[in-house]
């Protein structure tokens, strides 16, 4: 079985005893510190996923290659992320897989596109702030590499005033009203094509669905609530607190005219 040991560029996670959890780039000078001492990350060059290293007092902590989930919810944001519990529901019922072209705004800080290019999707992104999209492509970069940044086009630009280009197979949008960019998605999405918008209020969402008008199918709202269970033993219950709400996730198909063919075949 083949080991792959850290080495200097990586990012590692760096767990103590009490699962409290860190996120590092391993590099020649580095350093990990706490208030129980210090890691100098050349001590964990070499070492193998899961080892156990003692600080400079003694406490120990596993090291361990972060996974998405852990980068998202570690990793330096400018803007509120898209928590894990939305990331893998949106890439879902987007349908979202390898080739797939997808225009997406705003990209905040990243996590949806990381989590959207890790599923093999090439993005175009449109972002007001320059400081957010600086934020996003270094954290696309830092965690995926810098290949993939060749499919993940950002652009300093205003998706309320219109789409450049055609034939996208997905439009995700995360921002304040999506509604007013539904008619600009109705000119560059495929037919066929899935749109989905993530909007805190329900308020928000129900505008969303009063937009689609006639050119749209099969739309759907949900919420995605996420609970962990306590497990020791034989005590076993729901933990006393969950993630429970945090956006309102809209889909529907988009069909174009071909929606005019079906209400005629229908009379």
């Amino acid at each position: 079985m083949t080991t792959r040991t850290f080495q200097f560029g990586e990012r590692v996670l760096i767990i103590d005893s009490k699962k409290r959890r860190y996120l590092a780039t391993l590099s020649e000078k580095g350093e990990f510190h706490s208030h129980s001492g210090v890691i100098t990350h050349a001590q964990i060059v070499g070492l193998e996923e899961g080892a156990l290293i003692a600080n400079s007092k003694g406490s120990s902590y596993s090291i361990l290659r972060p996974t998405l989930e852990d980068f998202v919810l570690e990793m330096p944001r400018g803007a509120q992320v898209i928590y894990p519990k939305d990331l893998a529901p949106i890439c879902m019922i987007a349908d979202i897989g390898p080739g797939m072209r997808v225009f997406e705004t705003g990209v905040g800080s990243g996590a949806l596109s990381m989590t959207m290019l890790r599923y093999g999707a090439h993005i175009t992104g449109y972002e007001l702030r320059e400081d957010f999209a600086n934020r996003a492509q270094s954290n696309v970069r830092s965690f995926l590499g810098e290949a993939a940044l060749d499919r993940y086009d950002v652009q300093i630009r205003d998706a309320y005033e219109g789409i450049d280009g055609q034939d996208f197979d997905r439009v995700v949008l995360d921002l304040p009203e999506p509604w007013n960019v539904v008619p600009h998605a109705e000119k560059v999405l495929r037919k066929g094509g899935l749109l989905v918008a993530y909007t805190p209020s329900i308020t928000q969402a129900v505008q969303v669905r009063q937009c689609f008008g006639n050119y749209w199918i099969e739309a759907r709202t949900m919420e995605v609530l996420h609970r962990t269970w306590h497990i020791e033993g034989m005590a076993v219950r729901p933990d006393h607190r969950m993630v429970a709400h945090t956006a309102f996730l809209t889909v529907a198909r988009y069909i174009g005219d071909n929606a005019v063919s079906m209400e005629q075949a229908s009379d």
